[in-house]
């Protein structure tokens, strides 16, 4: 037995030198001795020491194997190399990235360098620090920051996109103006956004621009659906063009829901305005 032996542990170590069957040697030889072999050409790696000389500009772990590199530097190979941190900037200790990113008011320009963010008059500084934004009151126009035109009778809008201005309630807008919007006689301001700005009172309906008032015939009341004559018939009376006249009910027949027409009763059927026997 070589002097590498002297490593194996003890079970293939017994395995090794015992006087076994040569059927029990073949097995032993197939299974248990590669794994005795494994480990033991593992045992001198095992014994090596894991420890290496720490480079300049590097600190060891303060726990476990190993070093780092220090504040300002980088690993590259096997040596720390200075991180060069350009004018404006500062490093960031990372182990990925450039290393350095540039102040609070500064953007990267080409990657090598940090540009100041150029803010205009009447806007502010990001706060991301790297780019800016127009104040309210005012509209961004290439590089620089306008001033809004404000017309009489209007205020700034809330919205970022969209008109800037908007008019007041009572106004519309014509052309860069608010003009005042014409409401006719028994009609009031509504509060759409679009169509017809005005609404005509309860008892009016619009015609031709202005409120004209419901005619509400005998025998009728009025009617606050936003389409129809504006009027309705009263229960056991039907409409015949501008008048309400009273429903003729046949014999087994009944009025309906609405009370403006009829149904026959169960068991009878409509026929030629009558109601008979469904047999």
């Amino acid at each position: 037995m070589d002097h590498n032996s002297e490593a194996m542990p003890q079970l293939c170590r017994t395995i090794w030198e015992a006087h076994l069957s040569p059927g029990i040697q073949m097995m032993a030889a197939l299974i248990v001795l590669p794994i005795c072999a494994l480990l033991l050409f593992s045992t001198p790696a095992h014994a090596q020491s894991t420890s290496q000389p720490v480079p300049e500009n590097a600190t060891a772990r303060s726990y476990g194997d190993g070093w780092k590199c220090n504040t300002g530097y980088r690993l590259s190979g096997d040596a720390c190399t200075v991180v060069i941190v350009p004018a404006n900037a500062y490093p960031t200790n990372r182990t990925y990235g450039s290393g350095w990113e540039c102040l609070h008011g500064f953007r990267k320009n080409d990657g090598t360098a940090c540009v100041e963010v150029i803010v205009p008059d009447g806007g502010f500084l990001d706060p991301s620090g790297e780019r800016w934004h127009c104040s309210r009151g005012f509209l961004k126009v290439d590089d620089t920051c306008q001033k809004i035109a404000v017309p009489e009778n209007a205020y700034l809008a809330a919205s970022t996109y969209g008109p800037a201005w908007e008019c007041k309630r009572g106004f519309e807008a014509l052309d860069d103006l608010c003009v005042a919007i014409a409401v006719p006689a028994n009609a009031y301001l509504n509060s759409s956004g679009y169509g017809q700005p005005w609404t005509c009172e309860r008892g009016f309906f619009e015609q031709d621009g202005s409120c004209a008032a419901v005619v509400i015939p005998e025998h009728a009341y009025l009617d606050d659906a936003t389409y129809g004559t504006g009027w309705k018939c009263e229960r056991g009376y039907a409409t015949s063009g501008a008048s309400c006249e009273p429903i003729d009910l046949p014999a087994n027949a009944h009025l309906g829901r609405s009370g403006n027409r009829w149904n026959c009763n169960k068991n009878f059927k409509l026929s030629r305005g009558l109601c008979i026997l469904d047999n």
